[in-house]
């Protein structure tokens, strides 16, 4: 067991770091191992007009579903946290089935939809989508610490008289933060590395980072895309640890 555990560690992480050992190669093309080392392909895609706006629209897109989603999914998680248990279960299966279909099936329904309105190929409807895919993630987030929560703490507020709104802001939100600042953070993620959806619904005026790396393997297949890889891991990576230290201590 001892020598599993590290060969499935070792099987799983080799694969990221070829493509960072690959992101600092000095070759036209994708060989493993590089020739010789350098920054040439970070500089090509600092350099890029097009990687450039597909990484600020991810950006952009990806805080406003942050804004949505938490708000969103913190709100359907306090409701259901006062259901009663059928109602409840009956809700949670609804709210959380983005996170039991196939995403293709959750993006061929969303591009039906959104067809309609004209919301394929706009930010907006990416935001609307990704928003849909985060709130699972920040609804199962926040549950998990109302699940910790006493409610008697939000009795007693209440009956010194505070306000429902009053007992929400000074005892119930202070308590169960770090669940939802997890969530957001899930949520950042979750519209940041998303493929799938926006290849239905970015058209040709909203490419998302995630669709013009898949462009990228597709019809180029030159270093860049080790560099933008690397550089999504980086800025992944680190929030997904502090989420995990988070949930420990907060556990």
């Amino acid at each position: 067991m001892r020598l599993v555990v590290p060969l499935i560690l070792l099987v799983m992480i080799a694969p990221i770091v070829v493509v960072i050992v690959l992101s600092f190669s000095s070759a036209g093309y994708l060989t493993f191992p590089p020739p010789a080392f350098g920054v040439r392909w970070y500089q090509a895609y600092l350099g890029s007009r097009d990687w450039l706006a597909a990484t600020a629209l991810s950006i952009e897109v990806a805080i406003a579903v942050v804004v949505l989603a938490t708000v969103l999914g913190t709100l359907a998680a306090m409701g259901l946290a006062r259901l009663p248990a059928m109602a409840r279960l009956l809700a949670a299966g609804l709210i959380l089935s983005p996170l039991i279909m196939p995403v293709i099936i959750v993006a061929i329904g969303l591009y039906y939809a959104f067809a309609r309105f004209g919301l394929v190929g706009t930010p907006l409807g990416l935001v609307l989508a990704h928003t849909c895919l985060a709130v699972p993630f920040v609804v199962t987030s926040v549950g998990a610490s109302l699940a910790r929560l006493d409610r008697r703490l939000e009795m007693a507020s209440l009956g010194l008289g505070a306000t429902p709104l009053g007992t929400f802001r000074q005892v119930t939100l202070p308590l169960i933060l770090p669940g939802v600042l997890v969530g957001a953070l899930f949520a950042f993620i979750t519209s940041f590395d998303e493929l799938v959806v926006a290849l239905f619904l970015s058209g040709a005026d909203a490419v998302t980072l995630p669709r013009r790396m898949w462009e990228d393997l597709r019809y180029a297949l030159d270093p860049t895309i080790a560099a933008v890889s690397t550089l999504t891991i980086a800025v992944t990576v680190p929030p997904l640890l502090w989420a995990h230290w988070s949930r420990r201590r907060s556990g």
